[in-house]
Parts: C-alpha cells; sequence; structure tokens
C-alpha cells in the first residue's frame, strides 16, 4: 500500500484543480450561492488560480470559516445559522454546500445539512460531499447533475421541428475551455450545422436556460465533466447523447453528423467510438493553428504522438491528429478521473509521474501544458507543443491560451 500511495506522489509536475473548484466553476454565473466548508485556504486557491472569472463577473462564492473548535465539536448549528442569514439576505436561487478534506475527517453529512437550510430558507439546496482528493471533473460533473436532479423537470410538448435540432453542451467550465473564445466558437458551430443552442452547461446560460433543457432532442458532450448531467437528463427525458468536442475540420463535421444521427435513432454515440462521413469537406489540409497548437508540425505521419489533457478533449483531439495530420500512434494520458469505456488500448488513467515521464521520452511530439515541458528530455529528441489548460497551470499561461474548438466556418 505504501508503495502505491508514493507512486501517486508529484514529486515535479503539478496538481489539477481540486472537486471543490469543480462545483464553484460548474455553478460560478447560474444565481446560486456555492458555500466551501473549510477553514480558509481552499476559497483562496479558488479565485486566484481556477477562476478566471473572478475580477470580471461576480459570483456568490463564499468560504464558512470552519474553526478548530467547530470542527473539533461538530458544531455543524453555526454553518447551518450563517447560510440561513446569507440566504435570507441574498437571496440566492439556490444553495450548494460544497466539502473539503477537513468535513471529510469529521464526517459531515452534507445532505443532511442541505435539507435542514432548505426547510428554513424555503431556497433549493444541496450538498456535495467533496474532500479535495478528487480532481475538478469530479466535482463539476457531481454539481451539474444535481441541477439536473433539481431543476429539470417533466418536460412539455414538443411541437414539430422548425428545421433546427435543439441542442444541450454539457460540461463547460473555463477549468477546460478557458475564457478565448471557445463558447462562442461551439455555439457558433451548431448554428453553422443546422442546431439551436437550447443551454450550455453551464457557461453563458442562465438557471431559466438550463430548465429549458427537456426541450433539447440531443445532448452534446463536450467534457467528461457533463457525463453525469447527461446520463440524468437521459433517465428524465430520454434524451440521447453524443460525446465529443468540435475540435478540427473533419473531427467536428462527423460530430455534426452523429449529433443529427443521435436526434433520429435515440442512440448514445461517441466521437471517436464511430466510423462514418465526414460530410463534404472541400478544404484542404489544416495546420496546428486550427487547433490553438502553435508549433505544431504540418505532418504527424509515422511520429509517436503523446496528448496529455482532459479526457474527452483529448480523444477528439486525437481524431483531429489523425484525420487532418496523418497521425497514426497516438496515446492518451488523462490525469484527471476518466472512463475505461472511452479510452483506447494504451491510454493511461491511472496517474504516475514516473510512468508519464517515460511516456514522454519515448515520443516525438508531446501535446501538453507548458508545465509539463520540466519533465520532458532536454536533449531535443522531442517536440514539445503547448496546450495550455487552466485546471492545471490556472492563470499562468493564460496569455498563451488560444481557441481550439472549430466554429464550423469554411
Amino acid at each position: 500500500m505504501g508503495v502505491l500511495l508514493l507512486k501517486r506522489v508529484n514529486r515535479i509536475l503539478p496538481v489539477y484543480a481540486a472537486d471543490i473548484s469543480g462545483i464553484c466553476s460548474a455553478l460560478y454565473e447560474l444565481g446560486g450561492m456555492t458555500v466551501m466548508h473549510d477553514a480558509s485556504g481552499c476559497n483562496s486557491t479558488y479565485t486566484t488560480h481556477d477562476e478566471p472569472r473572478w475580477y470580471s463577473m461576480d459570483s456568490m462564492v463564499y468560504i464558512s470559516a470552519l474553526s478548530e473548535l467547530e470542527a473539533v465539536m461538530g458544531d455543524d448549528g453555526k454553518l447551518v445559522r450563517d447560510i440561513v442569514d446569507a440566504a435570507n439576505n441574498l437571496h440566492p436561487a439556490f444553495i450548494c454546500i460544497g466539502g473539503t478534506p477537513i468535513p471529510m475527517m469529521m464526517g459531515t453529512d452534507f445532505k443532511g445539512i442541505a435539507r435542514m437550510i432548505e426547510r428554513q430558507t424555503g431556497i433549493p439546496a444541496f450538498g456535495i460531499a467533496a474532500n479535495g482528493m478528487h480532481s475538478y471533473v469530479q466535482g463539476a460533473g457531481e454539481a451539474l447533475k444535481k441541477l439536473a436532479e433539481r431543476f429539470c423537470g417533466p418536460r412539455e410538448e414538443r411541437g414539430a421541428r422548425d428545421g433546427c435540432i435543439p441542442v444541450n453542451i454539457l460540461g463547460v467550465t473555463p477549468l477546460d475551455f478557458s475564457l478565448t473564445g471557445n463558447i462562442a466558437a461551439m455555439k457558433t458551430f451548431l448554428r453553422e450545422r443546422g442546431f439551436s443552442v437550447v443551454s450550455c452547461w453551464a457557461m453563458e446560460s442562465s438557471l431559466e436556460d438550463i430548465k429549458q433543457s427537456g426541450n433539447a432532442e440531443v445532448n452534446l458532450v463536450v467534457s467528461a465533466a457533463g457525463l453525469p448531467a447527461a446520463r440524468a437528463l437521459k433517465e428524465i427525458y430520454g434524451t440521447p447523447f453524443v460525446t465529443g468536442t468540435p475540435v478540427g475540420r473533419r473531427a467536428a463535421l462527423r460530430l455534426a453528423a452523429l449529433l443529427k444521427e443521435a436526434a433520429d435513432s435515440g442512440k448514445d454515440l461517441v466521437l471517436w467510438r464511430e466510423e462514418g462521413a465526414f460530410g463534404e469537406d472541400k478544404s484542404g489540409p489544416q495546420t496546428g493553428e486550427i487547433l490553438g497548437l502553435a508549433g505544431l508540425l504540418d505532418s504527424l505521419e509515422g511520429k509517436r504522438v503523446l496528448l496529455i489533457g482532459e479526457q474527452v478533449i483529448a480523444n477528439s483531439l486525437r481524431c483531429s491528429l489523425r484525420e487532418d495530420l496523418g497521425a497514426g500512434e497516438v496515446q492518451v494520458i488523462c490525469p484527471t478521473e476518466g472512463e475505461a469505456c472511452l479510452a483506447e488500448p494504451g491510454d493511461m488513467l491511472e496517474w504516475d509521474e514516473d510512468k508519464v515521464t517515460e511516456a514522454m521520452s519515448r515520443s516525438e511530439v508531446v501535446i501538453a501544458d507548458p508545465l509539463y515541458r520540466f519533465t520532458c528530455p532536454a536533449d531535443g529528441s522531442v517536440t514539445f507543443v503547448e496546450f495550455p489548460h487552466e485546471a492545471c497551470s490556472g492563470r499562468m499561461f493564460h496569455g498563451r491560451m488560444k481557441p481550439f474548438v472549430w466554429d464550423g466556418k469554411e
């Protein structure tokens, strides 16, 4: 057991944003109040590293300021009173209480506390037992799932399709997509391909938009954080979902075709699992610039490529590298929570810094956050392509981030 734990320790490479940051990020724009149950510290990490909207957009994100005495005595009464008082003054649309390591050790009953708060305020409340030991993917995923369970009620009778297929976009946070225009590009891509966006979970959409999610005929899951919500909406409404990100021209065209197929058939589909026509593509070969990857070779034919990042985006990018740049052997390392059913043979889902470093040394092209450059061979044998990831390096490389979603315009 000791050896296993040591293998999970990072000596050089950074850890990714924690689950509590994922919760706050997913709920940031929806008018609710999010409370981190912690002694202080988690909130400063979130606001100074993980949240690029903090200085430009107001949100009710607070810390409970848990004291040592309260932790020892297990006094949840003060937490409830403080949240109730704040809610009565601020009138949030909902209340979410998220956990950190100390409440985990205390055995805090977040569901019970949320029920008490909802009973006293009349405001929808839910608790998420995050513990800081998981990545933002798990926290954001659980938060979006809670939105589906609490706010997506019975669907009204849907009329005839007016020509555009209504779709929800699931799994959108700046931890994966930053503020570089990816969301606008995603919406433009869908409009260009005959879709109308009902809601975007959860950026550039309101809670009222999310409540209308049952009107969509298909859901697009653009990151792993959107999968729990997609499955919840499937259970509530029977809405099929397609997993994939519109990264690169040909892969994006196939993604649009899969969305239409899923809307008609009711089947769940995955971009990199389905074979099919790309649609009419009159354009010539693309370069790394359209993928937001400056310095990427124009051809990857015969190259051993290593991709490190969030699973859905990385797998979608792998499709594009193969279909547009001729890449063959492309390995994906997912340092956050990933699912085996979405991986290819040879992908790494269990984090081990030594194995990551070894995989980088075996590769000819590495695409990863700039912080990974420190473990990349310095002898020039590896072409390192920067792909900054807000959940990894925070704001350090925000100025180098470029949009990587294709907007669908020829």
